[in-house]
């Protein structure tokens, strides 16, 4: 068995790289602002797609779409888990949130980051690439036709779920409770995001210039 210390550096290593704010950083290097102080305050893929523009929102989102993946790749070195087995998914499982707990609480940017959206959807790439592959391309139909990166998170959110268990026929316990959890969280995290979606005052996404906003 692996020395517990050892998995312990590696749920370290998967906070402090879900900590990595590269909307923040990208913010005030690239555009001398801090878009926790603009539009919604969160630092995250919607947030810098509304204030800093398309360019930087598609960096931030791949970014942070690689933090979980990333995270949840550290397992790869733990040499006693045994792929596809409920220890090795519930670990990555465990890695992937603690890289989500680093976005939305980071430790280099003051403990107060985004909601973790694309780093969850990296985290369910490096467990479950098929899902995830759907969920994208369903969050990129739903982005393009309405410009609401919120509502397209949500509804992408919501379709995980029934992927997993339904489409998918996943017998993992951890995976399929996981599943769950992230669409009940999605919509929590969203709560703002759908009162503004039905007084008609959410922001889209503008695809034809960069935004002005900063």
């Amino acid at each position: 068995m692996e020395a517990l210390h050892i998995k312990v550096l590696y749920c370290v290593a998967a906070y402090l790289l879900g900590s990595i704010p590269s909307s923040v950083w990208i913010g005030k290097v690239f555009f001398n602002t801090d878009i926790r102080e603009h539009g919604s305050g969160n630092a995250g893929t919607t947030n810098t797609f509304r204030v800093l523009g398309v360019v930087p929102g598609i960096f931030v989102f791949a970014f942070d779409l690689m933090k979980g993946y990333l995270a949840v790749s550290l397992i790869r070195f733990a040499h006693d888990m045994i792929p596809a087995t409920s220890g090795y998914i519930n670990f990555s499982l465990l890695l992937g949130g603690l890289a989500v707990l680093g976005h939305i609480f980071p430790v280099f940017a003051n403990f107060k980051g985004g909601k973790g959206v694309a780093t969850l959807l990296g985290i369910i790439f490096a467990i479950h690439p098929i899902a995830a592959m759907i969920c994208f391309g369903i969050f990129s139909i739903s982005l393009l036709i309405s410009k609401y990166v919120s509502l397209s998170s949500m509804i992408a959110g919501i379709c995980f779920p029934i992927l997993i268990i339904a489409i998918l026929k996943s017998h993992i316990v951890s995976l399929n409770v996981f599943s769950i959890v992230i669409s009940v969280l999605l919509i929590v995290t969203h709560q703002k995001n759908i009162i503004r979606l039905l007084a008609n005052e959410e922001n889209k996404v503008n695809f034809k210039k960069k935004s002005k906003n900063n």
